[in-house]
């Protein structure tokens, strides 16, 4: 089957019970036990529930993984993620990672001596360079957040695997119908479901994919014994969100790409980045394992005062953090998404005062042209 169509039909669109088209919601902590000797499949909802089963079972299908695992949020899916791993190991990150992704792992997991290198992953020479004899996995977002910027996937899975290591992807950006990391030989694979997947800015929520059930078995051992588990509710908000993450982002992406090209001509702008560009530099590495462009885009203002009043004047896109919802969300990186990355890391990497992230939404596209070309003039 074709993934919209996955996406559907993937063996947990109906309740095996009852023939409901919708898994139910099975609010409840704990189950009846009517034979200790034979116990069910279901004990305590920490450990496991059926409708975050039906979840996690969901999102390993679509992407090409053994086994998935729902959290409380995205966060809490990469620090459950990052946890299969001990002190003394060492990981690489790329630079321009999310920044709550750089907290945690910058402030976080290195007091547990987990030793952490960012690199500029979009030079594969660098992820090389610094793999040590402790180097345990690489970290990567592609695109990254906020710039765009693309690694080489292959490439960089190519090196991890000739050095024994471990690839991680936050996939959040792409989501499973746009890339699908795992295909191309990646370990694990984290969403922030709050997203796309979720894609209607009402539900929190993360997910990890794993191949290979030995590695599973680590990373369920930290979601149940650590707890930060997706409630049920939450679980079917996103079996919902997923039924239509095809259409949304299809026409997402398409919205995003004309306003990418209109920003790009605009005397306001002095730059746009956006891997759907002709100008952007990643853009064959990216469509060489990526099936589109995605729907985040970001630009910088020629100057800070208009991207101040942008952000201020703007009235058809939400001025807000998160991104992936049916809305347009203009976010102002150095405050929101990365404020907690300090003002010279940020300025070295480029996430300047002047530089504004947006997520295309599913308004008509010449009103949000309309709107923006307003919000950056008055």
């Amino acid at each position: 089957m074709n993934f919209g169509t996955r996406l559907i039909h993937n063996g947990n669109e109906t309740d095996k019970h009852t023939g409901a088209l919708s898994v139910p919601i099975y609010q409840v902590s704990t189950f009846n036990q009517g034979d200790i000797d034979s116990p069910g499949e279901f004990d305590y909802s920490r450990s496991g529930n059926p409708t975050r089963k039906a979840l996690e079972e969901t999102i390993a299908k679509l992407e090409g993984g053994d086994r998935g695992f729902a959290f409380a949020s995205g966060m809490a899916a990469t620090s459950s993620a990052l946890s299969i791993f001990s002190a003394g190991d060492h990981i690489i990150v790329c630079e321009d990672v999310y920044g709550g992704t750089y907290r945690i792992t910058s402030g976080f997991f290195s007091r547990f001596n987990v030793e952490i290198s960012f690199v500029d992953a979009s030079d594969l020479s660098k992820i090389s360079a610094n793999i040590k004899s402790n180097t345990r996995a690489i970290f990567l977002e592609t695109p990254s957040n906020p710039l765009l910027k693309i690694t080489d996937l292959k490439g960089a899975i190519k090196i991890a695997k000739e050095n024994n290591l471990l690839v991680l992807i936050d996939n959040t950006f792409m989501s499973p119908y746009l890339l699908r990391p795992i295909e191309y030989g990646s370990d694990i694979v984290i969403h922030s479901a709050t997203k796309f997947i979720g894609g209607h800015s009402d539900v929190i929520g993360g997910l990890v994919v794993v191949k290979g059930e030995a590695l599973a078995k680590r990373v369920y051992a930290v979601q149940n014994g650590f707890g930060s588990i997706l409630g049920p509710q939450d679980s079917w908000l996103l079996l919902r969100g997923l039924k239509t993450l095809k259409i949304r982002m299809d026409y997402q992406q398409k919205n995003a790409q004309l306003l990418a090209e209109w920003l790009e001509k605009h005397d306001r702008v002095s730059g746009v980045y956006y891997p759907g560009l002709k100008s952007h530099p990643g853009r064959e590495i990216h469509f060489s394992y990526a099936d589109g462009a995605g729907a985040v885009l970001s630009f910088k203002t020629v100057d800070v005062e208009t991207a101040k009043r942008f952000m201020k004047k703007v009235r058809l896109a939400a001025v807000a953090v998160s991104l992936g919802g049916v809305e347009t969300i203009a976010s102002y990186p150095v405050r929101m998404s990365h404020a907690s990355v300090p003002k010279a890391e940020r300025e070295r990497l480029g996430i300047t005062d002047e530089l504004i992230r947006v997520s295309v939404g599913l308004e008509d596209l010449d009103d949000l042209i309309e709107d923006f070309d307003r919000a950056l003039k008055e």
